[in-house]
C-alpha cells in the first residue's frame, strides 16, 4: 500500500494541509462536516495503488488548513477558489474532483464554475442540486416551519459551537453514529423547534465497525485543538452564496460524472426526487450507485464498495 504523507500548500490566499498518496492522474478529494482529509484514509492508498495521484486536503476552516475568522471567507466562490488553486500548486492541468457531504457541492460547484481546471467530478451522499428559487434559510424556514432544523440552528454564530464544543469526543460519537447505517432507524427532522442539535441522539453501546476508537481519537483531537467554528461557518453563506451566484440558475454540470450514497443516508431520505432531479442537470451523469445498509459516512461505512466505484469510474474516463 502507498504511503500517505502530509505537506502544506498555499492556495487562494490561505496555507492549506494536504494528505497525499500516489503518481498519476491528479484525484482531489474534498471532505464534509465534520470531518478532515483522515475521512478518506481508505481512499488515498487504494487510488495510489490504481495508478493516480491521490490529494485529501483539510478544507478551510480544519485541521491544519488555516481557519480565517469572516464568517464570507467561507463562500462558495472562496472554497471552489481553494480547489482550483490546489490543483495549480501541485504544478496541474487539472483533476477529477471527488467531494463527500459539503465537499460534494463544493465539488459540483468547482467542476461549474471552474471547468478547464475539472475534468470529471463524482459526488458522494449529496446529489447536484440546481439553484433554489429563494435564499436556501427562506425556503428552510417555509418548509420547516415550526420543526427543528439542522442548518437553520447552525445559522446562529456561537450557538452550535458552544453545544458540540462543550464535550467533543461525545460530540463526535453521537452524531458519526446517529448518521450512519448502523443507528436504529428515527426521524432526526421531527424535533421540536427549540432543541438542540445532539437531543435525541442515540447513544451507541458500540461503536460500528468501520469507526475504530483510535478514528475517533484522531477526530476528537482535531476539533478540540480547532474548534467547529470553520465547518459551521460553511452553512452561514448559503444565502451569500445564493446572491453571489444568480449565474448558476438552470446550470447543468457538462462534466462526466458519478453519485454514490448509502441508502440508509438522512440526505437521500429528505429529498427524495433530488436523485432524479440531479439527473436532469447532470447530463453526463455515468452512474448512480446507492449502498445497502449504509448510511451517510459514505466512504468511511463502505470503503471497499466506494474504492471500487470510483476506480472503474476514473478507469473509463
Amino acid at each position: 500500500m502507498s504511503e500517505i504523507t502530509h505537506r502544506t500548500i498555499e492556495t487562494n490566499g490561505i496555507n492549506m494541509h494536504i494528505a497525499e498518496a500516489g503518481q498519476g492522474p491528479l484525484v482531489l478529494l474534498v471532505h464534509g462536516f465534520p470531518e478532515s482529509w483522515y475521512s478518506w484514509r481508505h481512499q488515498l492508498p487504494a487510488l495510489a495503488a490504481a495508478g493516480y495521484h491521490a490529494v485529501a486536503p483539510d478544507v478551510r476552516g480544519y485541521g491544519r488548513t488555516d481557519a480565517p475568522q469572516p464568517i464570507e471567507a467561507y463562500s462558495m466562490k472562496n472554497m471552489t477558489a481553494d480547489m482550483a488553486g490546489v490543483v495549480d500548486a501541485l504544478g496541474e492541468q487539472a483533476a477529477v474532483v471527488v467531494g463527500h457531504d459539503w465537499g460534494a457541492p463544493i465539488a459540483w460547484h468547482s467542476a461549474l464554475l471552474y471547468p478547464d481546471r475539472f475534468r470529471a467530478v463524482a459526488g458522494l451522499s449529496v446529489p447536484y442540486t440546481p439553484r433554489a428559487p429563494m435564499p436556501p434559510t427562506q425556503l428552510f424556514k417555509q418548509v420547516f416551519a415550526d420543526r427543528f432544523f439542522y442548518i437553520l440552528y447552525f445559522q446562529e454564530p456561537g450557538v452550535a459551537e458552544a453545544e458540540l464544543q462543550a464535550d467533543v469526543r461525545r460530540s463526535m460519537r453521537l452524531f458519526l453514529y446517529m448518521a450512519s447505517g448502523d443507528a436504529p432507524p428515527g426521524n432526526f427532522a421531527l424535533k421540536p423547534k427549540d432543541s438542540k442539535f445532539l437531543d435525541g441522539m442515540p447513544e451507541p453501546e458500540k461503536l460500528p465497525p468501520w469507526l475504530t476508537e483510535p478514528d475517533l481519537d484522531y477526530f476528537t483531537a482535531e476539533f478540540e485543538r480547532t474548534g467547529f467554528r470553520g465547518g459551521l461557518n460553511r452553512y452561514r453563506n448559503m444565502d451569500r452564496d445564493w446572491d453571489e451566484l444568480p449565474q448558476l440558475a438552470g446550470a447543468h454540470v457538462q462534466q462526466p460524472a458519478l453519485f454514490i450514497a448509502g441508502e440508509r443516508d438522512g440526505v437521500i431520505a429528505m429529498n427524495p426526487s433530488g436523485i432524479e432531479t440531479m439527473k436532469q442537470h447532470v447530463p453526463n451523469l455515468r452512474g448512480v450507485v446507492m449502498l445497502p445498509g449504509a448510511g451517510h459516512w459514505t466512504q468511511q461505512e463502505r470503503p471497499a464498495e466506494v474504492n471500487e466505484a470510483l476506480i472503474a469510474f476514473l478507469k473509463g474516463l
